[in-house]
This record gives structure tokens, C-alpha cells and sequence, in this order.
């Protein structure tokens, strides 16, 4: 179950996922949930090279990933999100629960600087009912994240 997979990550940091009745569908839907600012949900989108590279990018929820920086740190001549078969079977999680740690494969986690802005940020727990509160010092610790400015605003 990949809730209890995160819960069993994040227990040493102390943290604990946050779990809902109902689904959240959107960013929009997570923030009036929370009484919170869209862009502090953040999103993570796995992303894939022709040449079969991964990165996971993590980012505020009301930004956009620019193209070239993915390009720039995946590689190869052509980069798309990555399909939802894949990102089951890179991180574990379905679309629009992924979540950027315990992950099932190692891959790179680039965390876009635009969440600094933000004292606590809601990522995805693993499954659509659930977000973890966390820091942006937090969340580069326990990902061991790199730091990017990968976005654009909306």
C-alpha cells in the first residue's frame, strides 16, 4: 500500500502524512481543503528523455516546469512527461498522488526554488486522500533534492 510505504519513510523525520475522507482531485481542491494558497501545494511530475533518463521535478503548485531546464538536466533530444504506466512503475504512485520520496526506483529529484516562498508546502502521500505538510529545508533533506529554478509563473 503506497501510503504505508511513506508513512514508513517519514516516520524517522518525524513527519506524519495528513490523510482526508475524500479524494483530492486538483491543487485547487487540495488548497481550499487546507485554507491555503495554490502554489503551496506542490506537484511533482516525472519526466522521461528519449534516451530513457528520469528526473522528478517538485515544484509550487502555481508554476509551470519550464521545458529547457528539463532538457538541460535529462538530456537527449526530446523530453515528456512521462506516461502513467511509467510513473507507476518509476515512483510507485499513481498520477495525482506522487509523491518525491520512497520512491520504488532511484531517480533524481530537482525541487524548483519556487517553493522557498513558502514556510510549509503539501506535497502528495502516495495515495489522492492524503498530503504531507513539510518545509522546503525539509523536503531537499529527506529527497536529497536538488535545488533548480526550473519554472515559470503561470
Amino acid at each position: 500500500m503506497p501510503i504505508a510505504r511513506v508513512r514508513d519513510f517519514l516516520k524517522p523525520h518525524g513527519l506524519q502524512p495528513l490523510v482526508f475522507e475524500e479524494k483530492l482531485h486538483t491543487s485547487e481542491e487540495a488548497a481550499n481543503k487546507l485554507g491555503v494558497e495554490v502554489g503551496q501545494i506542490a506537484k511533482a511530475i516525472l519526466f522521461r528523455s528519449n534516451e530513457d533518463n528520469y528526473g522528478l521535478f517538485v515544484a509550487a503548485g502555481d508554476v509551470r516546469v519550464h521545458p529547457k531546464k528539463v532538457k538541460a538536466l535529462l538530456g537527449g533530444k526530446k523530453q515528456k512527461m512521462a506516461s502513467p504506466d511509467e510513473v507507476v512503475e518509476v515512483t510507485g504512485f499513481q498520477v495525482g498522488a506522487v509523491c518525491p520520496f520512497a520512491l520504488r526506483q532511484d531517480i533524481p529529484i530537482y525541487i524548483d526554488e519556487s517553493i522557498q516562498r513558502f514556510d510549509k508546502v503539501y506535497t502528495a502521500a502516495g495515495i489522492a486522500e492524503s498530503l504531507q505538510p513539510i518545509s522546503f529545508d525539509q523536503l531537499v533533506k529527506i529527497t536529497n533534492g536538488i535545488v533548480i529554478k526550473a519554472s515559470q509563473e503561470d
